[in-house]
């Protein structure tokens, strides 16, 4: 790991690029002097906000003892102003990113190479596409300092690998340009075409997915089942209390260690609560399960679910009908829905492309990911354009099934 003392520099005329050791590095009013980060503005995407990531660091989920250290990007003036950001990690695994690079690290250490620690620039556990090279004034030019800054530390440090994931399109052409390889993945997400109710929604499937839906909606709250949306100072103490027993109750049988702890949750309802969508199953006055979502300036993120009883269809029901439900009467355009799951497909959430950034140091191993990452770039999008080819939807229905495959565009 790098020791704490660390920093690195790259001078660009009168700028100056450092690695700082997490959010306290930054003022409040710094950080949303940049793009994406400030409630309330056309770009706003929840993890961004100095909200989510200073909570992510006060609870302690992410440290040098679970292996993610803040260490992010700071670009400065000559006379100290704020110019842009990356919030990065240094990583001693690849946990908890959804952009897998397992196989790299064995290729590496197999041939005598080192590949951790490796810098990661992401929002931790989140596999959200939204801005990771922050930047006020002058994007372009900005951009571009941070991206080369990025690849730099790698250089000056003597770290393996620099991976930047989930990115907008203006991040992705500053950091290829930086001679990062881009890689491709797969997600669901639900275009809200201006719908006014679900019905309308629903009228542009199929007949028998139409059908199919609203017999899995019904059979859903079958068993007396409840369902309440709760934000801001709905959410309590106790409700968090519950929802973290549903959280880790359903994490530890998934995937063994779930990342968020207890005072996450506090730390986020307090801070941030009015940007969170909480929807709860209640079974005689009880609650029994909860979807938390975040929400954005045109996009709600549906993340983590958890449940402890088990109901045929409520997960269903809690993170894609009711995402869908919400996003329709409050005007968002899109859901996303995390990663993976073509069974989303069925439930209206399309094919969509998303996209990460990687550079390696390593001459032999940069080769050998290249050419790997060109073929699954052609595989991805030949199985994005054949799931959108069996949507859900009717052949009439106004849903541009081509622009769905871009994300970010």
């Amino acid at each position: 790991m790098i020791d704490s003392s660390t920093n690195t520099q790259h001078e660009a005329e009168t700028s100056t690029l450092r690695l700082v050791e997490g959010m306290g590095a930054f003022t409040l009013a710094e950080w949303e002097s940049l793009g994406g980060t400030k409630r309330g503005n056309s770009d706003y995407n929840p993890f961004s906000s100095y909200a989510f990531l200073s909570s992510l660091e006060d609870s302690g989920c992410v440290d040098g003892d679970t292996g993610w250290l803040p260490r992010h990007v700071r670009l400065e003036a000559g006379d100290g102003v704020l110019l842009g950001a990356v919030p990065t990690y240094v990583k001693g695994h690849s946990q908890g990113e959804y952009v897998f690079d397992h196989g790299w690290a064995d290729a590496l250490e197999r041939a005598g190479g080192r590949y951790y620690p490796k810098l990661q620039s992401c929002y931790p556990f989140t596999p959200a596409t939204g801005p990771r090279l922050l930047v006020g004034h002058e994007a372009a030019e900005t951009k571009s300092l941070l991206a080369q800054g990025l690849r730099s530390a790698c250089d000056q440090i003597g770290i393996s690998s620099a991976h930047v994931t989930f990115l907008q399109t203006d991040d992705r052409i500053a950091l290829a340009e930086a001679g990062f390889l881009e890689r491709q993945d797969i997600q669901f997400h639900f275009p809200n075409r201006a719908y006014e109710t679900y019905e309308d929604f629903l009228g542009t499937l199929v007949s028998r997915k139409r059908k199919a839906l609203r017999r899995e909606r019904r059979d859903a709250l079958a068993n007396g089942i409840e369902i309440e949306w709760l934000t801001g100072p709905e959410l309590t103490e106790e409700v968090w209390d519950d929802f973290h027993a549903f959280y880790m109750d359903t994490g530890s049988r998934k995937w063994g260690r779930p990342y968020l702890n207890r005072a996450f949750w506090s730390l986020i309802g307090e801070r941030m609560g009015k940007d969170i969508l909480l929807v709860i199953a209640k079974r005689d006055g009880r609650r029994i399960a909860g979807a938390i979502n975040f929400i954005g300036a045109d996009t709600l993120f549906g993340r983590h679910w958890g449940c402890i009883e088990d109901h045929p269809f409520l997960h269903f029901e809690l993170c894609y009908h009711q995402a869908i439900d919400y996003a329709i009467q409050n005007g968002l355009k899109t859901v996303e829905a995390g990663a993976q799951g073509e069974h989303k497909l069925q439930r209206g959430y399309m094919p969509v492309l998303t996209r990460s950034a990687h550079y390696v140091r390593h001459e032999g191993l940069r080769r050998a990911v290249a050419e790997f990452l060109e073929t699954e770039r052609q595989d991805e999008a030949s199985i994005a354009a054949l799931l959108a080819e069996h949507s859900p939807y009717r052949h009439d229905a106004a849903i541009d099934r081509l622009g769905l495959l871009e994300e970010g565009e």
